[in-house]
């Protein structure tokens, strides 16, 4: 398919609620193939539609070591998150040349439409699960930046202001 361009933070669509997806259709196989070209190009974990301009419930994770693994996702949703949590440095193209180290649940159990059209429950653990809430993070319209108190926030959207 083909490599899409990531939205530059500020653009207010990555501030919007995404638009549930009713079935997975033509059209939708080919935008989740157009993320899956668009993360391996970042190279990253992770992406969700409205990253891309998309304004849908879409998602593609794989955090395998091997690549090629995508979980391709629609209108995902989390049913249960670990207590135990695990930090990881989180990052986005769309406010490329800094990070954060942000702290999410060790595993969670999502449900989702599946590439087939069939509803999926599946448990992610380890970096699975945090790019699946971060993509999911994304379709609500939140920045893991968010998950940062206020000064730490400011700071990175300083560092990131300089780096454009």
């Amino acid at each position: 398919m083909s490599v899409r361009r990531c939205l530059r933070w500020p653009d207010p669509r990555l501030r919007r609620a995404a638009e549930s997806v009713t079935a997975v259709t033509p059209e939708v196989l080919g935008i989740w193939a157009d993320m899956i070209d668009t993360m391996e190009a970042m190279p990253g974990v992770g992406l969700a539609a409205p990253q891309i301009g998309v304004m849908l419930r879409l998602a593609v994770v794989d955090a395998s070591d091997t690549r090629g693994q995508a979980v391709r996702m629609a209108n995902p949703v989390i049913l249960h998150a670990s207590a135990q949590l695990r930090e990881h440095d989180e990052a986005s193209p769309n406010l490329p040349g800094v990070s954060a180290r942000i702290s999410r649940p060790r595993a969670v159990t999502v449900q989702f439409l599946n590439a087939d059209g069939a509803l999926e429950e599946r448990d992610f653990v380890g970096l699975w699960a945090t790019s699946v809430q971060h993509q999911i993070d994304h379709l609500a319209g939140r920045m893991y930046f968010d998950r940062l108190g206020r000064v730490k926030r400011d700071m990175l959207l300083r560092r990131a202001r300089k780096g454009a």
